[in-house]
């Protein structure tokens, strides 16, 4: 059975786009790209919104010659080879190989989807996993804290939903990125979470 991962990059207070809908703050450098690229060997599905697909299928054109960094291209391998599954009323075709369209986000068909798959999920999209969060459907956030404030934007996380987490790994990096690794506690879970996070 597969995990539902969340995963994010956001500023200090917790955005991922700021006042301008800019995003430029949060590239990664080399180091904390080629955490990723560990870190995401287990998603074999990745689960888009509208607009976090048009931001990835960037990826279905990049080039795999020497013109483009060995930790880009291996990135851009693994996405290729990811099934991928959009959900828009409004895209009337993808644009990458291997995905599908849904017109809604269904929690059961998401659930089924867990339950058949021998890899991981990754969800993209605040709007998209914020549902999925509601719905308790993630099993893993992880988020990569950018060393700015940004002060307005969209946050990375619903407003309206109250989620106990265990903190089970964190990482930091040179240029001052800081990589938390948390899993949702279930209610009425009598587990105690661990005395210190583990580093990995």
């Amino acid at each position: 059975m597969g995990r539902l991962i969340y995963s994010i990059i956001a500023s200090l207070d917790g955005y991922i786009e700021d006042g301008s809908g800019q995003f430029t703050w949060s590239r990664p450098d080399e180091e904390v790209f080629a955490f990723v690229n560990d870190l995401e060997r287990s998603v074999g599905t990745f689960l888009y919104g509208r607009r976090m697909y048009e931001t990835m299928v960037y990826w279905e054109t990049v080039p795999l010659d020497e013109s483009a960094t060995s930790i880009d291209r291996d990135w851009t391998r693994m996405w290729r080879e990811a099934e991928k599954v959009v959900y828009s009323r409004t895209l009337e075709s993808a644009s990458s190989a291997r995905t599908r369209i849904e017109r809604t986000f269904d929690p059961d068909a998401v659930r089924r989807l867990k339950e058949t798959r021998r890899h991981d999920l990754s969800i993209g999209g605040a709007d998209l996993a914020g549902q999925a969060l509601r719905a308790g459907l993630v099993d893993e956030l992880q988020v990569y804290v950018v060393p700015v404030v940004v002060g307005a934007g969209k946050s990375w996380l619903p407003k309206d939903a109250r989620i106990d987490l265990q903190l089970v790994g964190t990482h930091s990096f040179s240029c001052g990125f800081v990589f938390l690794r948390y899993r949702p506690v279930p209610a009425g879970s009598s587990s105690r979470p661990p005395e210190g996070p583990a580093a990995i």
